[in-house]
Formats: C-alpha cells, sequence, structure tokens
C-alpha cells in the first residue's frame, strides 16, 4: 500500500478493479493548474510562518514549477493507481526532491485542497465566460445596428401580434444575457473564498495564515467553518445553474433562428459556411448550429439535476459521493465556452430578407391596437375600442383586406369617430414610431438602448 497517501492503516492492496473505479484522475487532471497554483501559494505560507525553511520553500516551489510545465508540455504520465491529481503532484513532488516533497500536505488535507481547486476553477472559468458573453451581447448590437430600419412582427403564441423594430427584438436577448453576466458576477463573490485551513473538517493545530493564503491566491476573504468549507459545493450548483439559464436564453435564439429559416417564414439566411445539407435531399439547408446549441442546453440541465440530486441527502462533511461533482461541471463549462464562442460567429453570418419581413409586417392586422387606441383619443374607452375593432377584422377578413386596404366609407360604418386621419394609425412604420416610450420600440429608444448597451460592455 505504498503507493497511497492513506495506505498506512491498510494491510493489503486494493482490488485493481477498485483502483479503477475509485480514480478520478482521468477528469480531474484538468485541475492541475489550479492544484499546483494552491501547493505553491500554500508552500510559501508555510516558509513564512516557520514551518519549514525559507529554503526548503524555495525547493518546493520550484520543483512545483517543474512539474506544471511538464503537464503543460504533455510529458507527464498519469496512472489511476494514483487515483486523484492531487496524489499526482505530491508523488512527482517526492520524486524529483524527496521527503521533502511529503510536508507540502503539512496542516492540509485532500478534502479541502479540492474545494479550493474546484473553487479555483470556477472562478477563472467564470471570468472566461463573463467575457464570451460580452463577445456575445456584441455581436447582438452589431447585428442590431446593421438592421436598425427593419421590422419584424412581434409574436404572441406564435401569431402575428404587433409589429417592432428587428432590433428591438434582437436587443431583448442581449437584456437576457446581461441579467446572466449579472448573475456569475454575483455568484463569484460567493465562490471566491478560501478553505484551506479547513483540513479534513475541523481545522489545523498548526499555526497557519488563512489570511495570508486569500491575498496569495487572489481571494475575497475566508470560509468561517470548517464543516461546511469541505462539505460546501453551492458554489458548483449555482454555477450550473445560471450556466442552464444562460443556456436557455441562447436556446430561446436558437429556436427563433431555426423558425426564421424556415421556407414558411423566409425571414434569414444563414451562411453556407454555418450550415449544413442533407445526404440523401439535394434541396436541403440545415440549420445544425442552432438547432445543436438548443439541444445542449439539455445536457447543462441534465447536470444541474445530476449534482442536485447527489447532494441532496449527504451528511457533514466530505463524502466521495462528491467526486461526482467534476464531470457535470467540466461538461457545463464546455457546452456554454463553446455555445458561446460558435453563436457569436453565426450572428455574423445572418443575413435578414427584407421583402419578406416587409410583406410579414403589413399582414395579419398587426396594427389593430393602433387603431384601438385611435378610437380611445376621439373619445371611446378601450373595451369598447377593443370591440369595435375586433367586429372591423372580422368583416376585413371576410373581404380579404388588410385594416389599411379598408375604404373610409367602410370603417365609419363602425364608429362615427373614424375619419380620414385613421389611415396615418394604419401604418406598421408610424405603429413603430409612436411607441416612443423608455424600453419601447419606437427607433430614438432603440438608438439609446444601442448606446448605451455599448457604454455598458465598455465598463
Amino acid at each position: 500500500m505504498g503507493d497511497k497517501l492513506w495506505g498506512g492503516r491498510f494491510k493489503s492492496d486494493t482490488d485493481k478493479i477498485v483502483d479503477n473505479f475509485n480514480a478520478s484522475i482521468h477528469f480531474d487532471k484538468r485541475l492541475f493548474k489550479e492544484d499546483i497554483v494552491g501547493s505553491m501559494a500554500y508552500c510559501k505560507m508555510l516558509g513564512k510562518q516557520g514551518i519549514i525553511s525559507k529554503d526548503e520553500a524555495a525547493t518546493i516551489l520550484n520543483a512545483l514549477k517543474e512539474i506544471y510545465g511538464e503537464i503543460e508540455r504533455g510529458d507527464f504520465s498519469f496512472e489511476d493507481s494514483k487515483e486523484d491529481i492531487h496524489t499526482h503532484i505530491e508523488k512527482a513532488l517526492i520524486e524529483k526532491i524527496g521527503s521533502l516533497g511529503e510536508t507540502i500536505y503539512t496542516g492540509r488535507s485532500r478534502n479541502d485542497t479540492i474545494a479550493l481547486d474546484t473553487r479555483l476553477y470556477v472562478k477563472n472559468s467564470t471570468i472566461k465566460i463573463v467575457n464570451l458573453i460580452k463577445k456575445f451581447q456584441l455581436s447582438l448590437i452589431e447585428l442590431a445596428e446593421k438592421n436598425q430600419e427593419l421590422t419584424i412582427p412581434g409574436y404572441t403564441h406564435l401569431q402575428r401580434a404587433q409589429p417592432v423594430l428587428l432590433a428591438h427584438h434582437l436587443m431583448a436577448y442581449y437584456e437576457m444575457l446581461k441579467r446572466d453576466r449579472d448573475r456569475y458576477s454575483q455568484a463569484l463573490s460567493r465562490t471566491n473564498v478560501l478553505p484551506l485551513g479547513s483540513a479534513a473538517l475541523a481545522g489545523t493545530t498548526l499555526n497557519i495564515d488563512r489570511e495570508f493564503l486569500s491575498r496569495e491566491l487572489k481571494l475575497e476573504g475566508i470560509t468561517a467553518n470548517s464543516m461546511d468549507a469541505v462539505s460546501d459545493r453551492d458554489f458548483i450548483v449555482e454555477f450550473i445553474f445560471i450556466s442552464a439559464l444562460l443556456m436557455m436564453h441562447l436556446s430561446r435564439l436558437c429556436e427563433e433562428l431555426i423558425i426564421w429559416s424556415t421556407q414558411e417564414f423566409e425571414f434569414i439566411e444563414i451562411s453556407d459556411s454555418f450550415a449544413t445539407g442533407s445526404s440523401i435531399m439535394p434541396q436541403k439547408k440545415n440549420p445544425d448550429i442552432p438547432e445543436l446549441i438548443r439541444g445542449k442546453t439539455g445536457r447543462v440541465y441534465g447536470n444541474l439535476i445530476s449534482l442536485l440530486t447527489t447532494m441532496k441527502s449527504l451528511p457533514l462533511t466530505y463524502n466521495k459521493d462528491m467526486q461526482e461533482d467534476k464531470e457535470p461541471l467540466f461538461d457545463t463549462v464546455d457546452t456554454v465556452e463553446r455555445s458561446l464562442t460558435i453563436f457569436s460567429m453565426l450572428l455574423k453570418e445572418i443575413d435578414f430578407k427584407k421583402d419578406s419581413l416587409k410583406k410579414a409586417t403589413e399582414k395579419g392586422y398587426l396594427v389593430a391596437t393602433d387603431l384601438a387606441d385611435y378610437l380611445v383619443k376621439k373619445g371611446t374607452t378601450f373595451r369598447k375600442a377593443h370591440h369595435l375593432v375586433g367586429d372591423i377584422i372580422l368583416t376585413a377578413k371576410k373581404k380579404k383586406k388588410e385594416l389599411h386596404q379598408l375604404d373610409l366609407s367602410e370603417l365609419m360604418r363602425f364608429s362615427t369617430l373614424i375619419e380620414d386621419d385613421v389611415y396615418g394609425w394604419l401604418d406598421p412604420v408610424s405603429s413603430i414610431k409612436r411607441r416612443n416610450i423608455s424600453g419601447g420600440t419606437g427607433p430614438e429608444m432603440v438608438k439609446k438602448a444601442l448606446t448605451r448597451a455599448r457604454e455598458e460592455l465598455k465598463s
């Protein structure tokens, strides 16, 4: 049992199948950077506190740097028998500098070490994802600015409802992602704390300096309870939850792009470089990228449920079940990063079909509410105006006409309040211009929203 960090209490070797089943190295080796950075900070603290000498600390630090380089270059060998990333690095350290390497875990445990590693990993991933969200938001802004003059039907229940500026529609997703970005940033403050010093669960008897470690690792504080510190995975659950919300928002936009690209809608054309074809139907051009992102959203939902289920009945403190937090976390990070990266690129490869959008906003009685508002301004109550417009639409449908195609005499049969000025209320472009309220689809408000959004991304 000499290979095992915990082998002293055991008389015989574990079965090979146990080694393989117990090992996490095949996935937690991606934590090597965080593990070594944490060990280097801990080594400096041991030297500062006189637990080891300054020279010993320098020797360990140099060896850790060498190991870091070997792993980055691919010159490092990983083995299931060494179980996890912590064991690999400690064993490699001992091989390089002898028994001095054994001091690196003085006063700490794999329990508080993995808590630190995952916190640092989530922190680094959060920062990267926030920057990717900003790039995605910038792509949305650029697409909106490029198509500022275009109108599009706004929908409820997937039925044409009211005309809006396309830019206003796109910027709705900017706002969704702004909330996602805020959530990641807020969660980061709860992630960015130091668990080292908690040891296995009760803390350590050694005079370690947790405040020094917190500063050295650029963390915002230290954990307040050692038992909570080694058993807490809230920060991972929260990260995956926020990621699930983000993917939900991306999936909603994907769904719209998929619908808009159909022949039934013909609102957009996705460039050939971001579409695929069919192996049997030569005419097909498929929006595979939006479909894949929509599908991958389910993976992140699954990761969230997986971890919540793992954690739901665990007693304090550390339990081996918690090893199952890594793969959902890593998969979520990979899925989110890849989805944001390719989606930002895809947005630059979309062309909107102006004629199709114009025709769509001119059909389907999208200005019905405007006609009701017109009657209200003339002195009718809104409920009565709503009923009158409903009657007008029934007549228009029978005559296969849009509202603006009805003669004035036809309109006046429903209300003597209707005059020639009504046609100014039956134009989709005018409808949009009238909604010049803060947060509305009016052109001036949309321009202000685009300007504000660019300023937000710079700050």
